[in-house]
């Protein structure tokens, strides 16, 4: 059942100027972006998993390289987990390319390797929420379905004056609500892209460039002088911090040894350098730490410079030492003792390539 002070807000637009007015605008001022070349599904659901959490401009190069490696749903259905983490490699989140590789393999063996334009059975695939389902559909199939993201609770927040809190997940549905009775059925794309588009380029979080707005004549929120005070937002939780000792272990071949991360939880599956926290191991007893949990002698030490990496929920500081070592038992499974070179082929969290690079600066 539809808000009812959602229906008295919405009953304020001319849907049909509305939509004409968005949809112009999006046709004739659109951004030329890889995805946007055709409305290939495959395509639309890679780009909009790799725009989760992250800016145009930094996906583009992931983008072109992901879909020039893995150009379809078997290519990616039938790729080694680890080749496809690689690819991911530095864009973070990285439980979205494993959700993605699952969610193609379903699509692969359920559906014959055709995305599917059901809302049900797309939503269904693992990692595929409410506005990936909605773009899939909207975009590459033009079915009118809400694809309500950041951009769009922005821009609709203030043509609406929508005052509830978008930081809290039950709002969304008022926003897919808002977006079901406004889209247009001849162009859901094109709507749907456009609201997305003028979240990105016009009605900015801050300083919203007001008079260069397609829809102006639209917003509520301009027309009352308050689009800075939407969209309503409470603040978010602050980050944990988490202190790690990190150790680089370099055996007489000059390798150097990492090991596997877990198979679930953050950075699941990729490889790392030896990590341990400061509150487990102190500094005194780390050495020890690692001569008896890797089975190696130590006969040298030394301090190189700290990494710190946030994440969107934590943030990583990591104290980083240096030890030589003797005999290494050599590799095992999900540890290795690999040259320099050849660790550039394993999938690295952003922190272990910036210790990575000081290394190859530093050559020992």
């Amino acid at each position: 059942m539809k808000d009812s002070n959602l229906t008295k807000k919405l009953q304020k637009i001319d849907k049909d100027t509305f939509q004409e007015d968005l949809i112009n605008w999006f046709h004739n001022q659109k951004r030329i972006l890889p995805w946007r070349e055709d409305q290939d599904p495959y395509k639309v659901w890679v780009s909009e998993i790799m725009l989760q959490q992250t800016k145009v401009d930094t996906v583009i190069p992931y983008f072109n390289h992901f879909i020039e490696k893995f150009p379809s749903v078997e290519a990616l259905a039938n790729a080694d987990e680890q080749e496809v983490l690689k690819a991911w490699e530095g864009l973070g989140y990285y439980s979205r390319a494993r959700n993605l590789q699952q969610a193609v393999r379903e699509v692969s063996t359920t559906y014959n390797g055709i995305i599917p334009n059901d809302p049900k059975r797309l939503s269904e695939l693992k990692g595929v929420g409410p506005y990936t389902t909605g773009a899939i559909l909207s975009i590459a199939y033009d079915i009118p379905q809400p694809a309500v993201d950041g951009n769009v609770m922005r821009v609709l927040s203030r043509i609406l004056m929508i005052d509830d809190d978008i930081a809290k997940a039950r709002t969304r549905r008022i926003f897919e609500e808002a977006v079901r009775d406004l889209i247009s059925d001849k162009d859901p794309s094109g709507f749907n892209q456009g609201l997305m588009e003028l979240g990105a380029l016009v009605c900015t979080p801050k300083s919203p460039s007001c008079l260069l707005c397609p829809v102006q004549t639209h917003c509520q929120a301009f027309h009352n002088g308050v689009e800075q005070a939407y969209p309503v937002k409470s603040k978010a939780k602050k980050q944990k911090k988490l202190s790690y000792y990190t150790c680089v272990l370099q055996d007489e071949k000059g390798r150097f040894f990492i090991e596997q991360r877990p198979n679930e939880g953050l950075l699941a599956n990729m490889w790392q350098f030896p990590m341990v926290l400061k509150q487990d191991v102190d500094e005194e007893h780390l050495a020890t730490w690692v001569e008896q949990k890797y089975h190696l002698t130590i006969h040298k030490q030394e301090t190189l410079p700290k990494i710190k990496h946030v994440f969107s929920h934590v943030i990583w500081e990591l104290d980083v030492r240096f030890f030589r070592v003797e005999n290494a038992k050599g590799s095992i499974n999900d540890q290795l003792f690999l040259s320099l070179d050849a660790l550039t082929t394993y999938p690295f969290p952003v922190p272990f390539q910036k210790l990575m690079d000081y290394l190859k600066k530093h050559s020992r």
